[in-house]
C-alpha cells in the first residue's frame, strides 16, 4: 500500500524498540510490507529464539517471523533505522528516550497507550521533551498482537505530520494491516490512553453482574467523558470517533482477550486485591493510566466522574458496593 501523494519512497529500514507481543507483531507487519527490520529486545532468550527459530517463543510463539527481521541487544542499532517504532510500556517511555542518541532525527512512532504517571502528560508530550529533534508520530487503534502476527485483518491510525504519516503508512501497510494517516497526534494519543480506563470500568460492571445495559451505558458515557477532555486538549472529534478512539474503546471494553477488560472483570468479580496487584504480576495499562487521566482532567477543568470512580476502585479508596450509588447519585442532566 503506497499512498504517498508525492510518490516518495517509504522508509526502507524500520527499527522496533521493544520485543514484547505488540513489538514483535509490528515488526512482523513491517517485514510483511517489505521493510528490513531491526528488533531490539532486552531479554537474551528472546533474541536467541528469533535468531535460531524465527519465533518469539517468550511473548508471541504462534507467529513465524520473516527472515528480514534481525534481533539485536544494541538499542542504538535499532535506533539507526529510517523510522523507529517505540513499543515500550508507557511508564518507561521517558527512560527509553534517554537511552537513544540525543541527536536522533528519524520519525519516532509511539506504539504504547497511556498517560505518564505523576506528570499527567500524554505520551506525545513526553516524546517531544525526551527527543526534541526527532519527528513525532503515534500508532494506535483496535488491534491485538496475535491478530496482526497471524495475518488477520486489522486497521489502525498513524498520526504525524501528514507527509510523514503517509510515508509510515506506506512502510507498514499491507493487505491485512491497514494504517490510516492522520495529523491529529493529540486525539490519537488521548483515545488510546483513556479507552483502557473505561475498559476496566466495563469489566468491573460485567464482573459485578450488573447487566449488559449497565455496561453499554458506562461505555457510552465514558466515551462522552473522553470527548469532553479531547475537546479541551484540542483533539479533533473525527479522530475520537475513529479507529484510535471509539473503535479501540469498543474492542478493549467488550473482549475477554483485552487485558484491561479482563482485569476489571476479575476485580468486579471479587478477586483478591493481593492477587490482582501482586508484585511482579503484569498490570493492565489502564491501572496506571487511571489516576493520570483524572489528574489531567482536573488540570483542564473537565469532569471525569467515571474515570474518577475507576481510579478510586483501583487504589482501594472506594469499595465495589459504593461505586454504583456514587455514579447513580450524580445530578440528572441533558445528554
Amino acid at each position: 500500500m503506497n499512498n504517498n501523494p508525492d510518490n516518495s519512497e517509504p522508509y526502507r529500514h524500520v527499527g522496533v524498540i521493544g520485543a514484547g507481543a505488540w513489538g514483535t507483531a509490528l515488526a512482523f507487519a513491517a517485514a510483511k510490507a517489505g521493510r528490513n527490520v531491526t528488533l531490539w529486545a532486552r531479554e537474551a532468550e528472546v533474541i536467541e529464539s528469533i535468531r535460531t527459530t524465527h519465533r518469539n517463543a517468550v511473548f508471541l510463539p504462534d507467529a513465524v517471523l520473516p527472515q528480514s527481521i534481525a534481533a539485536t541487544a544494541d538499542v542504538a542499532e535499532a535506533a539507526s533505522a529510517d523510522a523507529v517504532l517505540l513499543v515500550v510500556p508507557a511508564q518507561h517511555l521517558r527512560s527509553t528516550l534517554g537511552a537513544l542518541p540525543v541527536d536522533i532525527t528519524a520519525p519516532l512512532v509511539l506504539c504504547a497507550k497511556g498517560i505518564e504517571g505523576g506528570s499527567g502528560k500524554l505520551l506525545t508530550e513526553v516524546l517531544r521533551e525526551g527527543a526534541p529533534h526527532a519527528e513525532p508520530a503515534i500508532l494506535s487503534g483496535p488491534s491485538f498482537a496475535r491478530d496482526v502476527a497471524i495475518g488477520l485483518p486489522t486497521a489502525v491510525t498513524i498520526a504525524a505530520r501528514m507527509e510523514t504519516a503517509m510515508k509510515l503508512q506506506a512502510a507498514l501497510g499491507s493487505v491485512t494491516f491497514r494504517p490510516y494517516a492522520s495529523d491529529d497526534l493529540v486525539g490519537v494519543a488521548l483515545g488510546g490512553a483513556a479507552k483502557n480506563v473505561y475498559a476496566i470500568g466495563c469489566g468491573i460492571v460485567a464482573g459485578m453482574k450488573l447487566g449488559d445495559s449497565a455496561r453499554a451505558a458506562l461505555l457510552a458515557r465514558g466515551f462522552a467523558e473522553l470527548c469532553r477532555l479531547g475537546e479541551a486538549l484540542g483533539a479533533r472529534s473525527e479522530t475520537l470517533m475513529g479507529l484510535s478512539g471509539l473503535g479501540d474503546l469498543v474492542l478493549t471494553a467488550t473482549s475477554a482477550t483485552s487485558r484491561n477488560y479482563a482485569f476489571g472483570l476479575a476485580l468486579g468479580g471479587g478477586a483478591a486485591r493481593s492477587e490482582l496487584f501482586a508484585k511482579g504480576r503484569p498490570l493492565a495499562e489502564g491501572v496506571e493510566t487511571a489516576p493520570a487521566l483524572v489528574a489531567r482532567g482536573h488540570a483542564q477543568n473537565v469532569e471525569l466522574p467515571i474515570a474518577q470512580t475507576v481510579a478510586a476502585l483501583l487504589d482501594g479508596s472506594l469499595a465495589l458496593d459504593q461505586a454504583v450509588p456514587r455514579l447513580m447519585a450524580r445530578p440528572l442532566r441533558n445528554e
